[in-house]
């Protein structure tokens, strides 16, 4: 029995063994550089773009202003009682996650992904700075000198700044770009945006350069959704097996030369991988010499540092990089391409089995892809005609009830209302305010008198702004206790403009 000392306490986790993922050239390589510039230019460019809404409203094209609770996203306004539009918004996102997911796999966690560009450029920066793979694996190995604290203070001092401007572009967001810009330059941005600045930088940075593979494969819950969704024909980056095995060392064409070597050193082949030498000592045998010669180029590029050739995994974002690095060494060793590509596991079953794999396009127009695409656009489509039909002026009325009623000396009864004019355009609007339903009804305001009083009142509303003005009505006393009445507001410009709102007009009971 083991003494108490010679125990060791079992390890739950495994340690991270930090990637060096390498840099490679190729289809997939050049359209996650698109993607990324593509992303980044409208994350970071779009606070600074102009949009002319006349002069009483802002002009920055996209803008969230909490101070006036407004949204604006070019010629679209949206109120705060209109939040079912940014609702509609988020539900679209996630039906368009499931969309993508169901037609082309999770190529949203390899390209377009905040985590996945935020990544990739701190990596470019890393390996501009520190050197490519291998130049990176030797400095992490190498005793801290100079050079080495030169590099690593570098290497952090950009990504920093690179988190800065990135808290600093999303602040722009909320508050006129260049105004707050110059706030923050000279000190005079409030309290909020320095914190929210500081939060964001903290976030792109440990996620960004530190964190990396950690946050998609352990952190994120994507995968974990993705996973439930996925299925033997949806999209994956797949290695072709039945055409890479067995593997081995070389070229087919340099057996003679392995043979040799392998004789002169007694070497023994590897475990699960096939000899060379063995299988060129038979001609017949020869030909079963699987096109992975196993160089392991597509586990040095992948940024999460799988080996795709394990199959489908939590930890494969299907970025497509493994796909360039092995049509690399495909060409090198006059091999047909695609050893690893986007395929499923459904059609490398079959491609194993000798059998024509499923159509692309059949494979993407499936019931589930088609179920999302039709839900998706609903949904877009009833905002675009809710957006096209609503009204830019809006009415709402409510009794105020101390006291309920009030009569006046003439014997008729009154009510008491509060108005509220909203005008949602950004110009100042004359508006008419009108009661129907009330017979004998008299309308005025807490500013006018009852011998002025008419079914109708006329106020200027200013632009993008709220009127509330108090009403009184006035009705004869004889008539039902609860009288059903409409309050409408009408434009009086030339693009017009309405809208209603019901309420009642009380009495007192008779006798009373």
């Amino acid at each position: 029995m083991a003494s108490p000392e010679t125990l060791t306490a079992p390890k739950l986790f495994e340690a991270r063994r930090k990637v060096f993922p390498k840099a490679i050239r190729g289809t997939y390589r050049n359209l996650k550089w698109a993607v990324m510039a593509v992303t980044l230019a409208i994350y970071y460019v779009t606070p600074w773009l102009r949009w002319d809404r006349g002069p009483y409203a802002p002009d920055q094209a996209v803008l969230v202003d909490i101070a006036n609770r407004r949204f604006f996203m070019f010629s679209i306004e949206i109120w705060p009682h209109e939040f079912y539009y940014v609702a509609g918004l988020l539900i679209m996102a996630a039906i368009g996650l499931f969309l993508v997911t169901s037609s082309v796999g999770r190529a949203w966690c390899g390209y377009a992904c905040p985590q996945t560009v935020w990544t990739d450029l701190f990596l470019h920066v890393e390996r501009a700075i520190d050197g490519d793979r291998n130049a990176q694996i030797r400095l992490q190995k190498a005793p801290l000198g100079l050079a080495k604290i030169v590099k690593r203070v570098t290497k952090h001092s950009i990504w920093l700044a690179i988190a800065v401007v990135t808290g600093g572009a999303w602040v722009f967001y909320f508050a006129d770009a260049p105004t707050l810009a110059r706030q923050i330059a000279t000190g005079r941005a409030p309290g909020v945006a320095y914190a929210t600045i500081a939060v964001l930088t903290f976030t792109t940075y440990v996620l960004g350069g530190l964190m990396r593979e950690q946050f998609c494969i352990y952190a994120c819950p994507w995968p974990r959704i993705q996973g439930a969704m996925l299925d033997e024909k949806s999209l994956l980056v797949t290695y072709k097996y039945w055409r890479g095995e067995p593997r081995s060392h070389g070229l087919k064409r340099a057996a003679p030369a392995v043979r040799a070597a392998e004789s002169d050193r007694g070497a023994e082949p590897q475990p699960g991988l096939v000899s060379l030498a063995a299988l060129a000592a038979d001609p017949e045998n020869a030909s079963r010499i699987g096109d992975c010669i196993d160089c392991n180029a597509c586990v040095a590029v992948c940024p999460t540092g799988i080996d795709i050739r394990d199959g489908a995994q939590i930890g494969c974002i299907t970025c497509g990089l493994c796909i360039d690095a092995c049509d690399e060494i495909m060409d090198r060793i006059d091999r047909p391409r695609r050893l690893i590509g986007y395929s499923t596991i459904a059609d490398e079953m079959a491609a194993g089995e000798g059998r024509a794999p499923e159509h692309p396009m059949k494979r993407l127009f499936r019931p589930r892809a088609i179920a999302y695409f039709l839900l998706w656009a609903s949904i877009g489509l009833a905002m675009l005609f809710a957006l096209g039909t609503r009204s830019r002026l809006d009415l709402s009325v409510s009794q105020n009830r101390n006291p309920v009623f009030v009569r006046l000396s003439d014997g008729s009864i009154r009510n008491n209302f509060t108005v509220k004019v909203r005008n949602m355009q950004s110009r100042p609007r004359d508006v008419e305010v009108s009661i129907s339903g009330l017979p004998g009804a008299a309308l005025w305001s807490e500013e006018g008198q009852r011998e002025s009083a008419g079914t109708s009142i006329r106020l200027n509303v200013p632009a993008d702004q709220v009127s509330k003005l108090r009403l009184f009505v006035a009705a004869p006393g004889q008539g039902p206790v609860r009288s059903d009445v409409s309050f409408r507001v009408r434009a009086l410009d030339r693009e017009g403009g309405e809208d209603s709102h019901p309420s009642h007009f009380e009495r007192p009971e008779t006798g009373q």
